[in-house]
């Protein structure tokens, strides 16, 4: 009785964390439309959102045992899909070189079919969670709205973004290295 208590328990979580999973991927498109109208305030909300959920998601499955091995593929792809928008409205602005986010996408796409072909959906590394806190940090930073505050702090928190966007792409490069490199034991959590 106990146990099926708690395996029911689990499945819960597990579910929950997958429904969090599935609505940070929807999150894209809305946050897509608010950067192209210019509604930074709604993109900024929803990315940080879109962050948060990505901790409960991970905490959720943690609680829960293990996630899904579907939530375990689905998860990357919708931190992918979710940051893909903000880095591409970035490069069409200026604010980021076209040739990094042409990188970062590449690197996103490698990473992507190697996880397609592991059974276990390739769990994030290390580096790979380190990359995406970096990410959505330095994301949120660079899309601070200007009507947050003074132009002095606006610009100086964008420029925490800028200078915080290169260890990340460099954590992105390297972390992929590690992802698809021939390995005798499973990958390190």
């Amino acid at each position: 009785m106990i146990a099926q208590s708690r395996q029911r328990a689990q499945s819960s979580l597990r579910n929950f964390a997958d429904a969090l999973t599935i609505g940070r991927a929807v999150a894209g498109l809305p946050l897509m439309l608010a950067l192209q109208v210019g509604w930074l305030s709604l993109a900024w909300l929803l990315l940080l959102l879109a962050a948060l959920s990505d901790v409960v998601d991970g905490w959720l499955a943690r609680r829960a045992g293990g996630g899904s091995s579907w939530g375990a593929r689905l998860d990357p792809l919708a931190d992918k899909l979710l940051l893909a928008a903000p880095i591409i409205w970035l490069a069409s602005t200026n604010v980021l070189p076209l040739w990094s986010i042409w990188l970062l996408l590449a690197r996103e796409l490698l990473v992507s079919g190697w996880r397609a072909q592991a059974s276990s959906g390739g769990p994030a590394s290390w580096g790979g969670k380190a990359k995406t806190i970096l990410q959505f940090l330095s994301v949120l930073l660079l899309l601070w709205p200007p009507s947050w505050g003074s132009t002095n702090l606006c610009h100086q928190l964008q420029q925490m973004g800028w200078w915080l966007f290169w260890p990340s792409l460099i954590l992105a490069l390297s972390s992929a290295v590690a992802y698809i490199k021939p390995r005798s034991e499973p990958y390190p959590h």
